[in-house]
């Protein structure tokens, strides 16, 4: 067996070995490319002989200050008789001759074999590439701008005057606001609606915070996070009581102790609010999206059992009411 650097009388060669490797192992959605000669010219690409007959390739090439193995294949015939590992030391040499300290692939997940041979060898794996049709991308993102945050803030008052002045006060120290709508008391509470703070919620937080703070009252923050998530924070005299939120795992994994502690505390909430506990219980469960209520409809479903009217409302849906007033921040 000899290995040999291919030259350009071997490009139709390659160019064979290329195409049965795609039509043996190509798994991705999308058609392989046509490879041009300058991606022949590039790196080095090594030939496995016997016989006069050419029955493995491989390539390798420099990427980023590190080596990279482009391409191996071989003959289904001649597998599993070394000529593999022949190949990759003589890159080996490639590699080391380039003073370059790693050495990276790429291999398909569909391919399994190759995906042991390349463990075996000591190869880890450190990312990952995805892949998606471009149509679909477009449709997902058309539903997420559709599936944006909403959110209030509920302040356990009848005295509307005197939120409305906290957020002509607070507010524009606590982000940039174009405008808020303070709703009129409905049930013991008076809603505050904010665009800014709707879609970021962490400014919902903050918002619900201050108001407590100030008033030293309690108060509700109700969203429903990019559609699909409910989240709940109770305050009391600016310290936070309870939080819920309907799919914990929506931004992530967390310790099965971060989970349980944002479960709803219905007794906490029942005796904030004045809700039944049992109705608290009954609508503010836990699980994936798929298993619960669109969030919307559970963020309603959750501020009835709370006996707070108008939650998750729009800015120009709470300006519409009897008897709210925009807080102009200008």
């Amino acid at each position: 067996m000899t290995i040999r650097e291919a030259t350009e009388t071997d490009f139709p060669k390659v160019h064979e070995f290329v195409e049965a490797y795609q039509r043996e192992y190509w798994a991705r959605p999308y058609p392989p490319p046509q490879l041009p000669d300058e991606w022949l010219r590039d790196g080095r690409i090594l030939l496995a002989e016997r016989d006069g007959r050419v029955d493995g390739m491989a390539k390798g090439e420099l990427r980023h200050g590190v080596g990279h193995v482009t391409f191996v294949y071989l003959r289904p015939e001649a597998r599993r008789q070394g000529l593999g590992k022949a190949l990759l030391r003589e890159l080996n040499g490639y590699f080391r001759d380039a003073g370059v300290d790693h050495v990276t692939l790429g291999v398909d997940l569909s391919n399994e074999e190759a995906l042991a041979v390349w463990r075996r060898l000591g190869f880890v794996e450190y990312q990952r590439e995805l892949v998606t049709a471009l149509d679909r991308l477009e449709a997902r993102l058309a539903e997420e701008r559709q599936a944006a945050s909403i959110g209030s803030v509920h302040v356990q008052t009848d005295d509307q005057g005197a939120i409305e002045r906290a957020i002509a006060r607070f507010v524009p120290r606590l982000f940039v606001s174009t405008g808020t709508v303070v709703g009129a008391p409905r049930n013991g509470w008076v809603g505050v609606y904010d665009t800014a703070a709707a879609r970021q919620p962490g400014l919902l937080r903050s918002l619900a915070s201050e108001l407590s703070n100030i008033t030293g009252g309690v108060v509700i923050s109700l969203s429903a996070e990019d559609g699909a998530v409910v989240r709940l924070i109770a305050f009391e005299r600016g310290r936070m009581m309870d939080e819920y939120m309907s799919v914990p795992d929506h931004y992530g994994p967390l310790p099965s102790g971060d989970a349980v502690a944002l479960r709803a505390n219905p007794t906490v909430l029942g005796r904030l609010t004045g809700g039944d506990p049992n109705a608290i219980r009954r609508v503010a469960r836990q699980g994936s999206a798929a298993e619960l209520p669109p969030a919307p409809e559970l963020l309603g479903a959750l501020a009835v059992a709370l006996g707070i009217q108008d939650a998750g409302l729009s800015v120009d849906e709470a300006a519409g009411r009897p008897g709210a007033v925009m807080v102009d921040h200008g």
